[in-house]
């Protein structure tokens, strides 16, 4: 187990210096006011509206950082921070959720591919733990255990990877958006972009320490199989 929690140093340690960055952007491009004077719920309602949308609502939510978009209830969901803001920042974040909504509109097939593991990861993230673990303590009895929770990890796994484009491409379509709407200046356009590009870094560095936690079970597996 030794390996695992090398590996999760690293990543814990390369996820709050991402993590840092991310925080600290926003907080910088939160102080820069939008030249135009909209809220966060203003330029979401705007880019549902020109992407012909109105079956999706723009709701306020507690907390920070907790904005997302749930295609189950059709809804953008801004923390209250984005939702009533009118700077840089908040333009970004409420842009890329809707990016999602237009996702889900148009049926992209990487987040239609998501929304079916959403589920199937729910179970996996409950159990994967101890059945690795009894996999380890088992394995030169049970190494079957240890496979199944292989099996459960790499759902883990492949669940992360297919979030990558989902994350990328919603953040493509809100700039894409940005600068064909001129909403935002130009100053404000690659604030925006800056901010999005260390958000979606968060979700590349889980990918990359959940592939190499994976292969690290792999390893013992196949080691005890020899």
């Amino acid at each position: 187990m030794g390996g695992a929690y090398l590996i999760g140093i690293v990543i814990m340690l390369i996820s709050w210096l991402v993590g840092q960055q991310l925080r600290s952007r926003f907080e910088k491009y939160s102080r820069t006011p939008l030249s135009n004077g909209m809220s966060g719920k203003e330029i979401a309602d705007r880019m549902l509206q020109d992407h012909g949308i109105t079956t999706v609502r723009v709701v306020s939510v507690a907390g920070q950082l907790t904005d997302h978009y749930d295609p189950a209830n059709r809804t953008v969901n801004l923390s209250e921070g984005v939702y009533h803001a009118r700077n840089a920042a908040a333009a970004a974040v409420a842009a890329h959720e809707c990016g999602h909504a237009v996702q889900h509109a148009t049926a992209y097939q990487w987040l239609t591919m998501r929304s079916k593991l959403v589920p199937v990861v729910s179970v996996s993230s409950r159990f994967v733990q101890w059945v690795l673990l009894g996999g380890i303590l088992l394995i030169n009895t049970f190494p079957q255990l240890l496979l199944a929770g292989i099996v459960l990890f790499a759902l883990i796994t492949l669940f992360s990877v297919v979030t990558l484009p989902v994350e990328y491409d919603a953040s493509n379509r809100a700039l894409a958006w940005l600068e064909r709407s001129g909403l935002v200046t130009t100053g404000e356009h690659a604030m925006s972009a800056d901010a999005l590009k260390w958000a979606a870094r968060t979700y590349l560095v889980a990918a990359i320490g959940s592939i190499g936690t994976l292969m690290y079970y792999v390893m013992i597996f196949m080691n005890r199989r020899s």
